[in-house]
């Protein structure tokens, strides 16, 4: 049997091939299965592996990785294409593709038409909490709406952080109970990143001693100086990010995906974004480099530049006072 497996959601990719695995008898799996990587793909070896006979086992697994996206075009693909019409009825071949696949191959067209399919792409929506439901109902645990949301904020539609997330929250409340808002916000954000955020709405907003006041606790909770910098760089590029692109419409999720950030951390950064006047993020950004350059060298005390940023913005100071 041939099979293709391609899409960007890596994670259901490996269920499936895991589903497939799972057929084989467990004690003589390993002797049964072979992996190859597309990239150096030699026909000889494919055919090799896939014409060796199964040990205690009706049938071996054969898993190819990424050939249709590295196979050059022309001799090699229609060897490989010519081949796959004499594959054994004792070896399930499987190749598995990302997502920039070369659908237009003659390759792909073959295996479309005779293979067994399956295309795995994040999910969204309905599907996607239906999925999540189905996850911590194995373990004999519900998930309320509102939390469930509230994960994919904060993580996205990554179906192995979900996972991988969803385990964790049905093992701290147990078979039987409910996974909440409260047990998202204490197990899955980022506390040091929430903090970041708190200090930045307090720039955003010109609160002098309440920004002071949160620059002190990520000090005092062991948060290096130069790394505050350069989280506050990353974020005020992620707020360029966004101001430029919210003169496209776009959704909060198609913003997460472009710039290839967590949704809830978009969603954090246009309720801070309409704060800032055009120009002043950039202003900033410079600043903030100019202040990293002058700790780096020694020029000045990493916490004393700080906070003489956090009050420069704050009293709306132009960007040529830090540069000086």
């Amino acid at each position: 049997m041939l099979y293709l497996f391609y899409g960007t959601d890596e994670f259901s990719r490996s269920e499936a091939l895991l589903i497939l695995r799972s057929s084989l008898p467990a004690d003589v799996a390993a002797l049964n299965s072979s992996t190859l990587d597309g990239r150096k793909l030699k026909l000889d070896e494919l055919a090799g592996v896939c014409e060796a006979m199964p040990f205690l086992a009706d049938k071996r697994l054969v898993v190819v990785t990424d050939a249709l996206k590295h196979l050059k075009a022309g001799k090699e693909r229609d060897e490989l294409r010519a081949y796959l019409e004499h594959v054994p009825a004792t070896c399930d071949l499987v190749f598995v593709e990302g997502a920039d696949v070369d659908k237009r191959s003659s390759l792909f067209s073959y295996l479309k038409k005779v293979a067994q399919v399956q295309v795995f792409e994040p999910r969204t929506g309905n599907d996607l909490i239906g999925w999540m439901n189905e996850r911590v109902r194995v373990s004999g645990v519900q998930l309320d709406p509102a939390a469930a949301q509230r994960l994919i904020d904060y993580v996205g539609n990554d179906g192995r952080m979900l996972a991988s997330e969803l385990a964790k929250l049905s093992s701290y409340v147990g078979r039987g109970g409910r996974i909440g808002g409260t047990e998202v916000d204490l197990l899955v954000q980022d506390t040091h990143e929430q903090n970041l955020f708190a200090f930045i709405d307090d720039l955003s907003l010109r609160q002098g001693r309440d920004a002071l006041k949160g620059l002190r606790a990520l000090l005092a909770d062991g948060q290096a100086a130069t790394y505050i910098v350069f989280m506050l760089a990353r974020q005020v590029r992620i707020l360029l990010g966004v101001q430029a692109l919210a003169t496209q419409r776009l959704s909060a999720d198609e913003m997460a995906a472009q710039l290839k950030q967590k949704p809830f951390v978009i969603r954090k950064a246009l309720s801070q974004v309409r704060r800032f006047e055009q120009g002043e993020l950039a202003a900033l950004h410079d600043q903030l480099l100019a202040v990293d350059h002058a700790i780096k060298t020694g020029r000045t005390q990493a916490d004393v530049a700080l906070e003489v940023l956090v009050m420069d913005i704050c009293r709306a100071i132009p960007a040529r006072r830090m540069a000086r």
